[in-house]
């Protein structure tokens, strides 16, 4: 007899959250934690799911999950610093006591996450939504692609660099490496390997010598001597993708395609 045939129902719903960086939890609306295919699930009575909506049709899979912001578990510092932007969440259904089964209820991304009064709510999507992204790309004269993807194609190994923080002063950090080129590291990415921001990825506005200014303050505090790992930028121009890489061949923009001002412009103009 199936377990949700019983007279006596032991439902209890669970969450497992799937971090891009390799990080996976495990939360459970019963009130105790539960062992689900070799992962513990922590007792988070709080969590509560809305209701799972399915389309037959094109239209995208939605869910949102709220609960208790838990340090231990999911911390609100967290949230807010895009941790959890991302993450893979499986909802699910089991028999808490230990019976074989499952039912799967749904799975998405985390999309918006809202906070208020020490709780937190997030959207999670499902497959469909991609379904809803623009099917062709808009023309601009910049290049698209990210500098080192699989449009772009630049070699990026030897345009990475590791540093220590000498100090900071909030989006200005100075370290003890230098830029190769002049606005070097501009557009370009800063991971952080230690400290409070210890996984996090910051945008790099410019660059001058060992100084490099973020676009954001970084989202916790920065103490001397944190390692990170800068890469260089690309403005997205034609001119620096084929004089400082060399790679006007798979430059991603039509910076010769006239504009939508060329139907302003009077005769002789």
């Amino acid at each position: 007899m199936n377990w949700l045939d019983a007279e006596l129902a032991t439902v209890a719903l669970c969450w497992r959250i799937e971090r891009r960086d390799g990080v996976a939890i495990g939360l459970t609306a019963h009130d105790r934690d539960l062992d689900v295919d070799g992962l513990i699930h922590h007792a988070a009575p709080g969590m509560v799911p809305s209701a799972v909506r399915r389309e037959v049709g094109l239209e995208a899979d939605t869910m949102e999950v709220a609960g208790a912001l838990d340090r231990a578990a999911i911390d609100g510092r967290d949230l807010l610093a895009g941790r959890w932007d991302g993450a893979r969440v499986a909802v699910f259904a089991v028999d808490w006591t230990g019976g074989a089964g499952r039912v799967d209820l749904g799975e998405g991304v985390i999309g918006a996450v809202e906070m208020a009064d020490g709780r937190f709510s997030a959207e999670l999507t499902g497959p469909g939504a991609a379904l809803d992204r623009p099917a062709v790309e808009d023309t601009s004269p910049e290049c698209r692609a990210t500098l080192g993807d699989r449009r772009c194609r630049v070699a990026m190994a030897a345009r990475r660099r590791f540093a220590r923080v000498v100090s900071a002063d909030d989006a200005t950090l100075v370290l003890d490496a230098a830029e190769p080129v002049a606005d070097g590291w501009g557009g370009g990415t800063l991971r952080w390997f230690g400290g409070a921001n210890g996984g996090l990825e910051s945008a790099v506005a410019r660059s001058a010598g060992a100084v490099v200014t973020l676009r954001s303050p970084p989202v916790f505090a920065v103490a001397a001597g944190v390692l990170v790992e800068v890469a260089e930028g690309c403005d997205k121009s034609l001119a620096t993708c084929a004089t400082r890489f060399g790679n006007a061949a798979n430059f991603r923009g039509e910076p010769h395609l006239p504009g939508i001002d060329l139907l302003t412009r009077w005769p002789g103009n």
